[in-house]
Parts: structure tokens; sequence; C-alpha cells
């Protein structure tokens, strides 16, 4: 017996109800699309849409961060079996129902059930959340970006005041003084607004302008700009890989990076966060792969695409692993030696003062540091290091990696620094944040997207005034988003990156899995795919919608409710007056925290170089 479609409130007509009941009913589809839907001129327009959204930032400065914190090579095991467990069902899901509706979030959510339709104005308002703070990034990538075409960089050394070198810079290093002094100009809490940052204002100005240039025409306009934005940032990977491992330290910054460490598995935590940086990798419950696959033919096979995104977006992650470490390595390769040179240059002069017993001494050749192998030093200082008077240090390589290897603190602080010690700098200064700021680019348009394909399916007037609707949505955009070009602006951006996005976002995938198993029918819906495809996809997405996808969104929900419950809110602040210029302070206004030990939190100072760091990162 034929199924007939859920019936979609009276009001509904846009012009798509016609298409609606054609694929759900079960019966032969047209070649023609309906007219009022726009489409791809080809697929490759789509699948760079798709894969330009999917592959952000967070596939540079947040995955290599994730991996190497959590096991390395036993972290993307978990990673990859997380994705095809529930990645990949979750993202078919997704990408099937807009291309089968084809409709944006809200018309979706709307034609299986009128009272569903919350589901997708709350993906419109989290999108909207998002668009805000992520574009702020693109405008920093465009500061830098400008600073860039200069010799030398400004960040490579700290500025003088007459013949006296800044004490604030030379208590931390120039390129965190560049960032929190010179590029934000940074209050010392979340409390203290300060006034606005001209240039992060202009250069936020310059990105909304961008996006809405791009975003002008719809996908006609915005997928013109894509075949850069998507593939530019995988040329400069490659570029800076080739570069990266033939820079001394890389080989050691890549064993590291994958060195693994199986006992993580047992850790809950380690869990939550594989899972949560898979369901944010693919862009879940943005309503964006939703909208993009709207403007796809009928018949286009949204399954073999599912596993082609992921496969890229995960490939593109463990690209930029290893770009990020193998310069990473590099410049921790640097820091060390310099670490051991001082170390021992101290203790030639402690043993010419007779401080030094001579049977403690090394038998390597300490009167020339700089031919010292950093395993010789290490194995000397493990046994004799406590015993010398001084303040000799480890210089151990590994913790030297781990300082500033996550966000903002990788791309504006730690990889900043690394790029200003290759030969060229401003080359690849210029070409790193260039990759940046296509990378936003791409994600923007489909954020953007998430937005406006939604509302003008919904209402009548607005898809009659689309380019208004969209200038009106950039205009504001760039009005609200000025409270993050506030010197405090910064914190707040931590504060939305954290908050506004992760719970709200679990929850819309949460009730998308629900209304497509549970009260539309997984049978049924495979039966609409069936119809749609043309052949029938695998029974085992039935049991994995209906209880291991479903099963594991809530598991994930409750870890991070609780997270965010037992852990109090903290965030890095700059100030000038600590060492370093870096504390850590709760959420909380007028709230600092210095009990670091009580809350798991420690302040480590290695070679002079300070950095704030938690048990475990937000």
């Amino acid at each position: 017996m034929e199924k007939q479609p859920l019936p979609a409130d009276d009001d509904n007509n846009i012009g798509t109800r016609e298409s609606e009941v054609d694929c759900y009913s079960g019966q032969a589809q047209s070649s023609s699309e309906p007219a009022a839907r726009a489409g791809w001129n080809s697929k490759i327009e789509y699948f760079l849409a798709q894969v330009g959204f999917s592959v952000g930032l967070g596939n540079v400065w947040r995955f290599p961060y994730l991996c190497h914190q959590n096991g390395g090579g036993s972290f993307l095991l978990l990673y990859i079996l997380l994705m095809l467990v529930i990645g990949i069902p979750l993202f078919f899901l997704e990408l099937a129902a807009g291309q089968a509706i084809r409709q944006g979030s809200i018309g979706v959510w709307k034609f299986i059930s009128p009272r569903l339709k919350g589901i997708g104005y709350s993906s419109c308002v989290v999108c909207f959340f998002v668009a805000l703070y992520y574009n702020v990034i693109l405008a920093w990538s465009l500061f830098y970006l400008g600073n860039s075409f200069q010799y030398p960089l400004p960040w490579e050394q700290c500025p003088k005041e007459g013949n006296v070198t800044v004490p604030e810079c030379e208590k931390s290093s120039p390129t965190s003084y560049f960032w929190y002094r010179k590029a934000l100009d940074v209050t010392d809490s979340i409390d203290e607004t300060g006034s606005f940052n001209p240039y992060i204002v202009c250069c936020l100005l310059a990105a909304w302008t961008i996006v809405c240039l791009g975003m002008f025409k719809g996908i006609k306009s915005s997928v013109k700009v894509m075949y850069f934005s998507s593939i530019f940032p995988y040329v400069v990977l490659f570029c800076f890989l080739v570069r990266g491992l033939m820079l001394d330290g890389a080989s050691e910054g890549i064993t590291f990076m994958f060195y693994p460490k199986l006992e993580i598995w047992a850790d809950v935590q380690v869990w939550r966060q594989a899972a949560t940086q898979v369901f944010f990798a693919l862009g879940l419950g943005f309503g964006s792969i939703i909208a993009y696959s709207s403007y796809n033919p009928k018949n286009n096979n949204c399954h073999r695409d599912a596993f082609t995104v992921s496969s890229i977006n995960f490939l593109t992650s463990v690209l930029a692993t290893l770009v990020v470490f193998a310069v990473l390595g590099f410049r921790a390769k640097l820091k060390v030696t310099a670490c051991v040179v001082g170390n021992l240059k101290d203790l030639s002069e402690q043993v010419r003062s007779g401080f030094v017993d001579k049977t403690l001494m090394p038998d390597f050749n300490y009167s020339d540091p700089s031919s010292v192998a950093l395993k010789n030093y290490k194995e000397w200082f493990k046994q004799y290091g406590n015993m010398v008077p001084g303040n000799l240090t480890d210089c151990d390589l590994e913790e030297e990696m781990q300082k500033g290897v996550e966000g903002t603190g990788l791309a504006f602080i730690a990889f900043t620094e690394a790029m200003s010690l290759l030969p060229g700098s401003p080359f690849w200064s210029a070409l790193f944040f260039l990759m940046l700021l296509n990378l936003g680019l791409s994600t923007m348009f489909g954020t953007m997207e998430g937005i406006l394909a939604p509302l003008t399916d919904r209402f009548k007037t607005l898809a009659n005034n689309k380019t208004k609707l969209t200038i009106f949505s950039c205009i504001i955009g760039f009005i609200i988003g000025l409270l993050f070009t506030q010197r405090c602006g910064n914190y707040f951006v931590m504060m939305f990156d954290d908050y506004s996005a992760t719970l709200p976002l679990i929850i819309v995938v949460v009730f998308e899995t629900f209304s497509v198993s549970w009260l539309y029918g997984a049978d049924r819906f495979l039966d609409d795919i069936e119809v749609m495809l043309g052949w029938r996809p695998s029974v085992i997405y039935k049991y994995l919608w209906k209880y291991i996808c479903l099963l594991a969104m809530l598991g994930l929900l409750g870890a991070t409710t609780i997270q965010m419950l037992i852990k109090r809110p903290t965030y890095v602040a700059w100030n000038e007056d600590k060492v370093g210029g870096i504390i850590l302070k709760n959420y909380s206004l007028n709230m600092e925290d210095n009990s670091y030990l009580k809350k798991g939190i420690g302040v480590h100072v290695f070679c002079g170089t300070p950095v704030a760091s938690e048990s475990e990162a937000t």
C-alpha cells in the first residue's frame, strides 16, 4: 500500500507543495524542477559549497589540538569510529531531507509536522549567533593579512620606547604582545568594555561587505567565490606541508602528534570531545546542509555525497594537523634548543666558579652548547638536574608544543611566531592569513544560507525581496557585531564560541533525529529515499537513526550539560600587571579567581614564556 505524506499547513503556499507531495507519495518524478526553486549549475558547484561549509577554521586550529591532547593516533581511530557510526548517518539524514522536500530547515521540519517548525527556527537563530562572532575572526584575519605586507613583520620584535624595550612585551613575547595589545588592545577583564577598536571595526565592515557581495544573488553569486575560497586553502596547506617537512624539528612535531595513547579510550571526556568535534566538523544542526541539498535535483546520489564530503573533511583535518605540528615542531625545536644553550651556559659559569661538583657534570661537551643533542641533555637532566644549583629547566619539547596550539592562540600567536622564524616570513604570513580568510568565508556563506534559505522558503514576501533581505541581514550582523570590536570583544568571542551554539545545536539534532526516525518513521523515510534515488539504502540506517545516533546525541547532550555545570567557566585574560600578562578569570563580572590549583588550572612558566592552561580546554 502506498504511503501518504504527512499533511502540511495551508499557509505553506510558496510554490513547493507540488514537489513535496510528488516526492513523498512514492510516484515517479519528472525531470523538470519547480520554477520557484533555484538549482546548482553543476555537481561541482554543489560539492564545493558543501565541502567549503564543512571544512572551516576548526579543522585547522581545533582538530590538531584535540588529537594531540587526547592520544594522537588513538584519537584518530576513535574519531573515525564516531564519524562512521554517528556523523555520516546524521549527515546523510540532513542531505536526504533537504533534497527530498526541497526546502530550507523551517520548511523541512514543518512538512514532517507543523509542530516541528520550531526546529528550523532554532537552527536559524543559532546560525545568526555563530555568524556574529565568526565574522569577527575573519576581521582579525584581514587585520593580520594587511600587516603581513611589511618587512620585518610587526610581531617579530618587541617595540622600543626610546632605547628601552616595552616592558609589557618583554615580559611575554612579541607575538603575544602584538595580538593582545596592538591588534585587540584588550582590557584586563570582560567587565571593562573600553572603547571601540577602529582598526577591527573597519576590518569587520570589510568582512561583512565581502560576505554580502558573495551572497548578493544567492547561490549563483556565492558559488563563484567558492571556486576560489574552497580550493585555495588546500593549495596553501600543501605548500605549508612541503615547506614544513623541510624544517628542523618537523619530524619530532609529527611524532608527538601521532604517538598513540590507548589508555585514553577509557576516558569518557575524550569520547565527548571526539563526538563534539565530529558534530561540529560536519556542520550538523545548522540547517546549511539542508539548504544546500535542497537545490539539488531529486535523483542526486546524496548517499555518496555524505561519504565523500565526510571523508574530505576528515582528510583535511589530518592534512592540517600534519602542517600545524610540522611547523610547531620547528618552533618548539628552536625554543628548546635555545633553552638548552642558555642552561648550559649557566652551567659552564657555575663550573668556573666552583659551585658545581664535578661528579655531576655531563659527559657531553657542555662548553659547546649548540652541539649538544636534546636527548643527551634530557638524560643528564633527569639524573642530575635537581642536584645542580640554579634555575636549570628540563627543556621539554612536548611541553613547549602544547603552548597555544588551540583556537586563536594557535593562529594568532603560536603559528604566527613560527612563521616569523621562516625565511621570507611576510610571504608565508600573508599566505596563511589569506587561507584563514577563505576557510572562514566558505563557512560563512553556508551559515548565511542556513538563515536566508529557510526564511525565503517560508515567507513569500521575503522570497520576493531576497536581495534586500541579504543586505539587511549583513547590516544587522555588522551592527550587533560591533560588540566584539570593543577592547573587551575578544572575551565575548570566547563566550559565544563556548556557549552560544554547542547546547542549542545538540538539542536541534536530537529533535531532528527523533522526528525522522520515530515521528515520521525510519522505514517510511527510507521508502522515500528509495523513490528519490531509485535504490534503497541499507536497513542499518534505520537502527542507527532510531537507536545508536539518538542515544549517542542524548549522551552527548547530558555530558556537555554536566560538564558546563561542574566546571566554572573561565577565559584567558591579558593583564600587563601579572607575570607574563596572562591570568585566568571567571566569566561572571568582577570575579577574579587565582585559586588555580583548586580548579585544576595552572600557570606554567617555561624558559621565560608564561602560558595559561586548563586541565581540559574549553
